[in-house]
């Protein structure tokens, strides 16, 4: 489910997470068309539920 990222565009600082506002980590791509950016927390939080959508998930590198 995760991977590095690489396309889409990489996460910049002033990519927040959806869910609280800190800084994201994590880019959830649906496959029927949006995304989402997450934490670390909510990316963990939320990763069964993005793994039965098919999302593509796309981690920063650290």
């Amino acid at each position: 489910m995760t991977g590095t990222l690489a396309s889409p565009a990489a996460l910049t600082a002033a990519d927040r997470c959806d869910r609280c506002g800190a800084a994201a980590a994590v880019r959830a791509v649906l496959p029927k068309g949006g995304e989402l950016l997450f934490c670390g927390h909510h990316a963990h939080e939320y990763s069964a539920k993005l793994e039965e959508l098919a999302a593509s998930v796309y981690r920063t590198e650290n």
